[in-house]
């Protein structure tokens, strides 16, 4: 049989659980669905670590064919979704080594995992797995805030923060770490110059509608290259009129269209990882929020069958 079961073979409200009715196992895997339910490190409405069963659920409607890269994505790539990492939720640091863990298990045998977050604390342990993997990597950063801030009630470690803390641990290229899409007020003026003081690339909204994103993605190309790359999308990178259900809006964003335009073009790239963060159901009327989170998660799965395709290419042309 083959996966994932499309609607026109079982109706979209008879799920397995899983992402598009995936397989929970397969020998030759190339993908990997992980859902990373940890939600207790986020600063305003807490309600992220029921997301991966409501952007699955929103999976249901999605068709396994991508009409724009030519690819059967989780078919090419024998995805699986092996569920939920077991999060402690009043533990962020048992946490991190849980999802660590799993994470890790997973690069170390060449799966690319893509993480149904949670909120944006969780992408900390999936680039402590990257490193141990592959050694400082390049990260592409989709999200309106850029989560370098230090502390938050004297706490170093919560949604606000990965990306400086990830800079302290040595998990990134900082000269090949772009942030894309900043907006919003801030909290103190040198916000955004703490950023650029780790050495990342801080693209704001401004900045970026100003460009046109074939601008800003040539920069990227360039400064990136094949450099191992991770890519994290934080859902809040979409104007709210567009993902509602989300812990903390900022108004201003672009479009779900727009933003799939942006994601579909980032074919070349070395990706060895993917995250969607910050979804909140229960803010998430009509769904919308879970669907766009849900047909992210195909794109990535597409970037990475085409990432495959070239490999293979590459390989037998050598």
């Amino acid at each position: 049989m083959k996966y994932p079961l499309t609607p026109d073979v079982k109706p979209e409200f008879c799920t397995t659980g899983t992402f598009m009715r995936l397989p929970s196992q397969k020998h030759d895997a190339k993908l990997a669905i992980v859902g990373m339910p940890f939600d207790t490190a986020a600063s305003f409405r807490v309600g992220a670590r029921f997301a991966p069963q409501a952007i699955r659920q929103s999976s249901m409607t999605l068709f396994p064919y991508h009409p724009i890269h030519n690819v059967y994505p989780f078919e090419q790539m024998n995805a699986i979704d092996i569920g939920d990492i077991p999060v402690i939720p009043h533990n962020i640091h048992r946490s991190y080594e849980l999802m660590k863990e799993s994470i890790h298990e997973l690069m170390s045998k060449g799966v690319i995992p893509i993480g149904l977050g949670g909120d944006h604390s969780v992408t900390l342990a999936s680039l402590r797995a990257a490193a141990k993997v592959y050694g400082p990597v390049a990260m592409i950063h989709f999200d309106s805030h850029t989560d370098t801030w230090d502390t938050y009630y004297e706490e170093k470690y919560w949604h606000g923060s990965p990306f400086i803390r990830a800079h302290e641990e040595g998990l990134l290229q900082e000269d090949k770490v772009f942030q894309i899409g900043i907006r919003g007020t801030l909290n103190h003026s040198g916000d955004l110059q703490a950023s650029l003081d780790l050495g990342y690339r801080l693209i704001t909204t401004g900045e970026l509608s100003n460009r046109g994103f074939e601008d800003v993605l040539k920069e990227i190309r360039k400064t990136i290259g094949n450099t191992p790359c991770f890519l994290t999308f934080d859902i809040d990178f979409v104007d709210p009129s567009f993902a509602p259900g989300t812990g903390t809006p900022e108004i201003g964003g672009f479009s779900s269209y727009d933003t799939l335009k942006m994601i579909r073009s980032l074919t070349g790239f070395n990706f060895i990882g993917y995250d969607v963060v910050e979804v909140l159901p229960s803010y998430d009327p009509s769904q919308i929020t879970s669907l766009l989170a849900a047909t992210l998660v195909h794109e990535f799965a597409s970037l990475a069958a085409l990432g495959c395709k070239r490999k293979i290419i590459k390989i037998t042309s050598t």
